[in-house]
């Protein structure tokens, strides 16, 4: 199985302008790329393939001498990239979804390049790139396994190393243990077996920050230096919110994963529930779909099985006797007027979890 590292970069004055230069290029490359594609098709009714444009970069390199400053791998990854692009483009329109036509990349939406298969090499705390120099890489855990691809991306003025490795997956002892998890607002998972993990609300305690931030912005001159300086501290303080989120939902399905056999999780429309104007923000902030995929995958690679069940009255059914009992989303208890059952709300929403996915 391939498992991602990513690292931080420190590059120097010159290795910076070499790696943005690089990604410019790249970028520029991939909008020419989509370019000929639309050009083609629309004047010949023909579909230019990867091969049809990765065949035309010895001529690319001769018309354009700037393209002989970046790596022939990274040219062939931008053309492998955008054929990725139209096919998922066909795989969407032939499914009946929403098409999503490849746009054109602005500067800002473009901020990555990689070597799909050499042209790099980890060193104890250097990253040797090709075209670029020996990049300082603080590696704050050791890579295992052969690696495969090397992503360098660039994000609010910081750059990163994404490394994918080819590892062997580590199985845990085996488990019959299972749970079921009701995911919520104010507790972000309750557990069948009466364990309760708190929403930490990242987003809503670095809100007052933010909005400062933000106004901050807003009166800056647009195209200003002072402005995009302000754009790039409010961007951190976002990214840092993302990674504090991402953090707990890691030690929370760390913990599922090592405790039990079966995960068993409701198979929620996020999208859908988001469009509440009331709970958005909290239903956001709590980061339900990233629990649930950290804990899938973790789950995977440890030969444990994780679960989405119909969600459909797993608040409102008594688990002890099976009947409907009514609730507003006010009411935090359960009190069952047919058996006498009574349990906190999301408890019992958790216990009727566990027992669709073990039925």
């Amino acid at each position: 199985m391939l498992i991602s590292y990513k690292y931080r970069l420190y590059p120097n004055r010159e290795q910076r302008k070499t790696i943005d230069f690089t990604t410019e290029r790249c970028r520029l490359l991939y909008n020419r790329l989509l370019d000929e594609r639309i050009h083609a098709y629309r004047e010949e009714g023909k579909s230019l393939t990867y091969y049809d444009q990765a065949n035309t970069f010895s001529e690319r390199k001769a018309a354009i001498p700037a393209l002989k400053q970046v790596h022939s791998q990274l040219l062939q990854d931008v053309a492998k990239r955008i054929d990725k692009a139209f096919q998922a483009f066909f795989r969407r329109v032939k499914a009946g979804e929403k098409p999503g036509f490849p746009r054109f990349k602005p500067a800002t939406q473009y901020n990555s390049f990689t070597y799909p298969q050499g042209g790099y090499k980890l060193e104890l705390n250097k990253l040797t790139l090709s075209k670029i120099g020996d990049v300082k890489i603080k590696l704050h855990r050791p890579v295992e396994g052969k690696i495969k691809t090397c992503t360098i991306i660039q994000k609010n003025g910081n750059y990163y190393a994404c490394l994918s490795a080819e590892v062997e997956p580590k199985q845990l002892p085996q488990c019959t243990d299972a749970v079921g998890v009701d995911l919520g607002v104010k507790m972000l998972a309750v557990t069948s077996d009466g364990e309760y993990f708190e929403s930490p609300a990242y987003l809503r305690k670095s809100e007052k920050r933010l909005k400062r931030l933000q106004r901050s912005v807003s009166r800056k001159k647009k195209g200003g230096n002072r402005r995009k300086k302000a754009i790039r501290v409010l961007a951190r303080l976002h990214e840092h919110v993302a990674n504090q989120r991402k953090d707990y939902a890691h030690k929370v399905s760390r913990q599922f994963v090592n405790r039990y056999g079966l995960i068993a999780f409701e198979d929620l429309n996020v999208l859908g529930m988001v469009k509440n104007h009331h709970l958005a923000k909290s239903i956001i902030d709590s980061g339900w779909s990233q629990l649930v995929a950290f804990t899938s995958y973790k789950a995977e690679s440890a030969g444990r099985v994780v679960k989405q069940v119909d969600p459909r009255h797993t608040s409102q059914l008594c688990s002890n006797c099976g009947q409907i009992v009514n609730k507003q989303l006010k009411d935090r208890e359960h009190h069952c007027p047919y058996c006498g059952f009574v349990a906190d709300r999301d408890e019992n929403a958790a216990v009727n979890i566990l027992k669709r996915a073990t039925a």
